[in-house]
């Protein structure tokens, strides 16, 4: 069986993003490099070297949310409707504190509420362009 884990790229705010994840999910990084990290000297010294270039934040169980900043060099990030991170805390009342977390500062398009299929359910965008959902039963 293979593990599936979101990689989130974003436009200079991975850090204050990631930062704010670790507060919703708790646990420490895996893993946290800058481009200024880097042994490339373009990489390394170049614009946007302070940028985040891999950021690893391990849920448990084997998942991980991981991330990065895109370099001025490269494209920007856009972001849309076509993705979102779907999560599932242990009971309600946990989902309860981790849908209010990531949709403050947001966008809540689905209030986090019981639904017909038995669990409670919202969506929002976060501060960060990120869409999740949040299903716990």
């Amino acid at each position: 069986m293979a593990t599936v884990n979101p990689y989130l790229n974003f436009n200079g705010r991975c850090e204050a993003a990631f930062e704010h994840y670790r507060e919703v999910f708790g646990g420490e990084y895996d893993t946290f490099q800058r481009f200024s990290d880097a042994p490339d000297p373009e990489m390394s010294g170049g614009p946007g070297s302070d940028l985040v270039m891999h950021v690893s934040l391990p849920l448990g169980d084997g998942q991980v949310l991981m991330g990065s900043d895109v370099l001025p060099v490269m494209p920007a990030v856009e972001f849309g409707t076509s993705m979102m991170v779907s999560v599932t805390p242990d009971s309600v009342e946990h989902g309860q504190r981790v849908f209010d977390a990531l949709a403050d500062g947001g966008t809540v398009h689905m209030p986090y509420e019981g639904q017909f299929w038995g669990a409670h359910f919202g969506s929002c965008t976060d501060r960060f362009g990120i869409n999740w959902m949040v299903n716990a039963s």
